[in-house]
């Protein structure tokens, strides 16, 4: 077997309020292979979305291990981890978090541009992700001007763009109704596999969970 995508080992995070310690991650042993969609099961405040900080290298204050592609996390600085997830990871979130003043085209272009990428290969690589989520006609809308299904398939292009090993997605359909949902989500992972790319899927939707490769669960801070 190849090396996992991602692998964590006792992974910890507990924060201190009004003198009382809560433990939001205890103890987490998670691996995702390469190609594998993982589902991330837990009800709201299971610790998922601490989780995916941890993983995404977000933010600090955990301890353990994190191993991306084969790099640990721990051993790099501030510069390393920056690189480690521009190189590696690819987001998507509830809120789509695209730039208001860009287009469709224009969001899924520039990340490509800040990893190195010259304009004509960001330009092709940007249209043709919007094109397989059915955005061909939409190139050019800004943000304001794009249904809510159609601003969350873009944040999907733009967190493919740069073909990233791990994609991690939080929530990514839970701002949408149920049958947009469906649809946004069939589209995510028909991309996701047809990139080759893995991903790590929070939800609390069993239905949605069902429809990856494999899911897991987290209740109080513990993987089960």
């Amino acid at each position: 077997m190849s090396e996992a995508v991602l692998a964590t080992r006792g992974l910890k995070r507990s924060f201190t309020q009004g003198g009382v310690t809560i433990d939001v991650l205890r103890d987490v042993n998670l691996e995702v292979q390469p190609g594998e969609i993982v589902a991330l099961l837990g009800p709201s405040g299971s610790g998922k979305s601490t989780l995916l900080q941890a993983v995404g290298l977000l933010e600090g204050g955990f301890e353990g291990s994190i191993r991306i592609a084969g790099e640990e996390a721990a051993s790099l600085d501030d510069n390393g981890r920056t690189a480690l997830r521009r190189d590696t990871l690819g987001f998507v979130y509830q809120f789509h978090h695209l730039l208001p003043d860009f287009n469709a085209l224009e969001n899924v272009l520039l990340p490509q541009i800040i990893h190195g990428a010259d304009a004509v290969t960001a330009r092709a690589r940007a249209t043709q992700l919007l094109d397989k989520l059915g955005l061909g006609q939409r190139l050019n809308h800004r943000p304001s001007k794009l249904s809510g299904g159609e601003q969350q398939r873009v944040a999907v292009a733009r967190a493919l763009a740069n073909r990233p090993p791990l994609v991690l997605a939080d929530e990514p359909t839970g701002n949408l109704d149920e049958a947009t949902a469906d649809r946004v989500l069939g589209e995510f992972l028909a991309l996701v596999r047809g990139e080759g790319s893995a991903a790590l899927v929070a939800t609390h939707n069993e239905r949605l969970a069902s429809k990856m490769d494999r899911v897991v669960r987290l209740h109080e801070g513990v993987l089960e």
